[in-house]
């Protein structure tokens, strides 16, 4: 069938169908069933809409198997499923195909449909590319068994899944040609962050067989994602754009673009140079008849023209410049680390590291806190930590208090920034913010749930994790947005992340702890350590994928406070310093007690680690000083 459908990618205009996901939700289909279940359950609704769409005038069906991959069908207990929903909906498809050819002549193809997995995959998301890759490969292989004569991927999210499908598809089905289609936002830029033309040239060299714009917010979006494409590729472009919006009419969500509407954009997107053209959401056989009728009127109109005079006029051959220039290729080289930051230079040097950390207030008057880095500064401490919100419990932003220290006290701070409370579009926005007002230090963290804190029932954002923010950091050091956009200059951080070497999981600490590393990682710093020989059995386990380590010292106040830490924190404590602690008479003996402990520890890992972070329990700055064995005279 390859080289029958051959004819599909030669320039010539293309009639696609519309939503199946619309029909079957007029026909009572509730949204919370999985739709692709319907091919094994309720074959004859599907084919009822295939057969709808044909009697239309589409040249191309596709499939019922949207979200008939392994990470989709899982929410519906399903997984095991995939391959006999796939199979079952490309044969249906199949057999309305053959049906309207044998009966009226018409020759139609099969289009594998292929979407998005739904989440969101590394470098921003949990799931890895192989992983990725892996659940396309099963999808496609399911359709190419059933019959599909070309695969369509679509409402693709990103740049890098849409790879990984392409990928997976030449693996298992290369004798099918595809069609890569991303969704856009309002500004036609892919949920990425990509732009249309970055998108276009990576499909274009990727190899692709076409590629275009699915889904989004309507006609006009898609108009303006094609027309930034055109430039960027001689591939066959296609347009299938969404009705609009939906509006919510008495618990219906509603698209109220009318099929002349979608008529009269389809004409627009093939003078853009789209060759294929259809619908998605809210588009039905109505839509799809007025677009064939409206094509049909400016073929006759334009009897001459066709779309490959319009790929040579103004789109042939510039797809590799246009890649080059929108910043596919590698990001510039950031400044060495020395070069970056006092913290950046003191690690490259080799030099031992002392910081303390100061937790922002519950209010916005921050003198206790400016005093406190102020007295360290004088003491000598390389740098002031300040957390971002710990243990969810809302206070002053960590960003405001780290610029007040570097102003008014003059000591170099290192940022905590977590994922919890931002979007990839908040967080890009803060760094980018950070690195203009002079914040050079980040160290990288997901950030507590917020039912640990004072507002359990806020909501979380986690849009990605901390591997998923190193990458972020990375890519702007590299002067390049989460698009992989140029931002004209690197904005030179300093890339650092947690580590617990006490977690109960520790394999799983040690898993993650690599790929933050191979993510752009540069040093890190520990949870308290109380437990040498833990932190001893971490350090030995990352030999392999090391940087610098900064150990956590946390002098221990009483023996509730070590309580607290054992209980509540899940910090290893062992016995022996519990014993400790419950020894000392009173307060000002347990304080004592506390800070011994912490400085016997701080002797125990210097040779092992790169510097020390000791915390300052309930703001007891001075307790830090004695911990770190230093007087103002060694400033």
């Amino acid at each position: 069938m390859a080289a029958a459908t051959d004819k599909l990618f030669a320039g010539g205009t293309v009639l696609c169908d519309g939503a199946m996901g619309t029909m079957l939700y007029s026909c009572g289909v509730f949204i919370n069933r999985s739709y692709d279940e319907l091919n094994v359950t309720q074959p004859e609704m599907v084919r009822a809409v295939h057969q709808q769409y044909l009697q239309a005038g589409a040249e191309i069906i596709e499939t019922n198997t949207f979200g008939a991959n392994s990470f989709r069908l899982e929410r519906f207990g399903l997984r095991e499923k995939v391959g006999e929903f796939n199979r079952a909906g490309a044969a249906i498809a199949r057999q309305c195909v053959d049906a309207i050819r044998e009966k009226q002549g018409t020759q139609a193809y099969v289009a594998g449909a292929v979407g998005s997995l739904g989440l969101r995959l590394e470098p921003l998301g949990k799931t890895s590319l192989e992983e990725a890759r892996a659940a396309f490969a099963e999808q496609i292989a399911a359709l190419a068994e059933g019959g599909a004569d070309l695969l369509i991927l679509e409402t693709m999210m990103s740049v890098d899944e849409a790879e990984q499908a392409v990928l997976a598809a030449r693996e298992v089905a290369p004798q099918l040609k595809v069609v890569v289609l991303f969704t856009v936002d309002e500004e036609a830029n892919c949920l990425d962050g990509s732009s249309p033309e970055v998108a276009a040239a990576r499909m274009t060299a990727i190899g692709a067989d076409a590629v275009g714009c699915n889904c989004s917010t309507g006609p006009a979006t898609v108009l303006s994602a094609v027309e930034r494409m055109r430039a960027a590729t001689t591939l066959p472009i296609v347009a299938m754009p969404n009705a609009g919006m939906p509006r919510n009419v008495e618990g219906r969500n509603i698209y109220m673009t009318s099929p002349e509407y979608m008529g009269s954009f389809a004409r627009k997107f093939v003078r853009a140079g789209a060759s294929w053209v259809g619908g998605c959401c809210g588009t039905t056989p109505a839509h799809i008849r007025a677009m064939r009728s409206a094509l049909r009127a400016m073929e006759a109109q334009d009897a001459g023209e066709t779309a490959v005079a319009r790929v040579s006029a103004s789109g042939a051959g510039v797809g590799k410049d246009v890649a080059r220039e929108a910043g596919v290729e590698a990001g510039i080289e950031p400044p060495p680390l020395r070069e970056r930051s006092h913290i950046g230079e003191c690690i490259a040097k080799g030099k031992f590291v002392t910081m303390v950390e100061i937790v922002p207030p519950k209010g916005f008057d921050c003198s206790k806190e400016l005093a406190g880095a102020a007295l360290l500064a004088r003491y000598g401490v390389d740098a002031i930590n300040v957390p971002d919100s710990p243990r969810a419990s809302a206070r002053m932003s960590a960003q405001s208090l780290c610029v007040q220290i570097q102003q008014k006290v003059g000591i170099e701070t290192i940022l905590h920034y977590t994922c919890r409370d931002r979007n990839v579009l908040s967080i890009q926005s803060d760094l980018l913010g950070a690195a203009s007002i002079g914040l050079k230090n980040i160290l990288c963290l997901t950030g507590d749930p917020p039912k640990m804190g004072n507002y359990p029932d806020a909501t979380a954002v986690f849009d990605v994790d901390a591997i998923g923010l190193v990458n972020i950091v990375h890519g702007l050091n590299q002067g390049l947005d989460i698009g992989r956009n140029p931002i004209g200059g690197s904005t030179g951080f300093t890339i650092s992340v947690a580590a617990n070497p006490g977690v109960h999981d520790v394999e799983h600490e040690v898993r993650r702890f690599a790929y933050k590393v191979e993510a752009g990682a540069e040093f890190c710093i520990t949870q308290p350590v109380f437990d040498l020989k833990l932190l001893e059995d971490f350090l030995r386990r990352i030999e392999g994928f090391r940087i610098p380590v900064i150990a956590g010292i946390w002098p221990l106040t009483s023996l509730r406070n070590a309580e607290f830490m054992k209980n509540d924190l899940r910090v290893s404590m062992p016995d022996e310093i519990l014993a400790r602690m419950a020894a000392a008479p009173d307060k000002d003996a347990a304080l004592a007690e506390g800070v011994v402990i912490a400085r016997e520890m701080l002797e125990s890992v210097r040779g092992e680690v790169q510097g020390v972070q000791v915390s300052a329990p309930f703001g007891k700055y001075t307790l830090t000083t004695e911990v770190l064995g230093l007087n103002e005279e060694t400033e």
